[in-house]
């Protein structure tokens, strides 16, 4: 069966605020936030989904989009900013290379920093060995200091560039939750975070069911790669609302897009229905927005991750806001189950051009971030010794 059968149940134009306009799906990319910091939500039973303008005096008795979204949808601010963790009183925070790139050349955390460096030069072995090893400690110092501040889960992510490399994985995510045992900290509060190749996919699989140790797969831009997600059993997935719609609007001659019809939006609308009519447990956070008009049209997703900007947009806004998605609506959809093997896998996926394109350019990007972050440490490891 394809991987296209079945009607994909997007949500409505209405549902999706059509208030918006076209002006609300702009191919302009805002900031990318670096880390997602989970606060709070539920599904309840579904309704008609619809959006309608109030006036000012109702605005003053009503709730805003914001906290309606979080009676449907697990609403999670994305976003680096410590600062940012005290305002919106998250339960679950990422990381990711970028995030702790910028951040170890902020003064605020040269102690981190310090600290990692020191762990790296004391367990030896050759320069490369003792940059990795400062590598992963300062991933988890950043993990640990943010478990500080949050009572849920934080994920960490393993090198991209082993991306391709299964055992890899394995080998660096099981280190990497050693070394927050060393710091005290259970597995049951990490998330690691996978790329979301075949090779990440059956690698977190493993981890999974060997190990229990919980997954997030990341750069997941194909129905095949959720489709494999799914089959293995992971703990969470994370679609690119955004990066498909830029690829579409840099690929093709249409530059905006009502909400509903983002492409971005249909497709974890799609997503979120197989996982749903089929009853996998793996959650569907969309990630990566542009504008609100993509985050009204996927109300009732399970979790959402949202920019401080568009947070900001949201809790500003005072319309009235019901689910677009739903468990029931979900299960009256005609989408078809499918299993993927590998060659099945490899075939779907690459038969996505948008897929193929923007997971191998998010993965070159973390790996570019690696480096700078290894060169970082390296100056700051051998620099001095050397007499540079």
């Amino acid at each position: 069966m394809g991987l296209a059968a079945g009607r994909r149940c997007a949500p409505s134009p209405r549902a999706a605020g059509a208030s918006e306009g076209r002006a609300g799906a702009r191919a302009g990319r805002l900031p990318s936030g670096q880390a997602g910091f989970l606060i709070g939500g539920a599904n309840p039973p579904p309704r008609t989904p619809w959006i309608m303008s109030v006036s000012p005096v109702k605005r003053q008795k009503m709730e805003s989009v914001l906290d309606q979204l979080k009676h449907h949808t697990t609403v999670v601010a994305d976003t680096g900013d410590f600062n940012a963790i005290d305002e919106y009183k998250p339960l679950d925070a990422t990381t990711n290379p970028s995030l702790i790139l910028a951040a170890a050349q902020m003064p605020a955390y040269q102690e981190l920093v310090d600290d990692a460096v020191a762990y790296g030069k004391k367990l030896g072995g050759s320069e490369e060995e003792q940059i990795k090893n400062a590598c992963d400690k300062l991933f988890v110092l950043f993990g640990a200091e943010i478990l500080k501040r949050i009572p849920g889960r934080v994920s960490t992510e393993v090198d991209a560039r082993l991306s391709f490399d299964k055992e890899g994985m394995i080998q660096r995510a099981r280190r990497l939750i050693d070394l927050y045992k060393e710091a005290g900290i259970g597995k049951d509060r990490i998330l690691i975070k996978l790329s979301s190749t075949w090779e990440g996919i059956q690698a977190g699989k493993v981890l999974e069911a060997e190990y229990g140790i919980h997954c997030n797969m990341t750069l997941l831009f194909s129905f095949a790669q959720a489709v494999a997600c799914a089959e293995a059993g992971v703990t969470l997935i994370s679609p690119f609302v955004g990066r498909i719609l830029d690829w579409y609007v840099a690929n093709g001659d249409k530059k905006t897009y009502e909400p509903s019809e983002d492409p971005g939006v249909k497709s974890v609308t799609k997503i979120y229905n197989y996982y749903k009519k089929f009853g996998y447990k793996t959650i569907v956070m969309g990630a990566s927005f542009r504008n609100t008009g993509e985050i009204k049209a996927l109300t009732g997703c399970d979790y959402l991750t949202i920019s401080p900007k568009l947070l900001a947009e949201l809790s500003k806004e005072y319309v009235k806001l019901t689910p677009t998605l739903s468990v029931k609506e979900a299960q009256a959809c005609e989408l078809q189950k499918i299993h993927l093997d590998e060659k099945a896998f490899r075939w779907h996926h690459n038969e996505d051009q948008m897929a193929v394109e923007k997971l191998s350019d998010g993965i070159r990007k973390f790996a570019a971030d690696a480096i700078k972050l290894e060169r970082m440490l390296k100056e700051r490891m051998f620099s001095a010794e050397n007499g540079k």
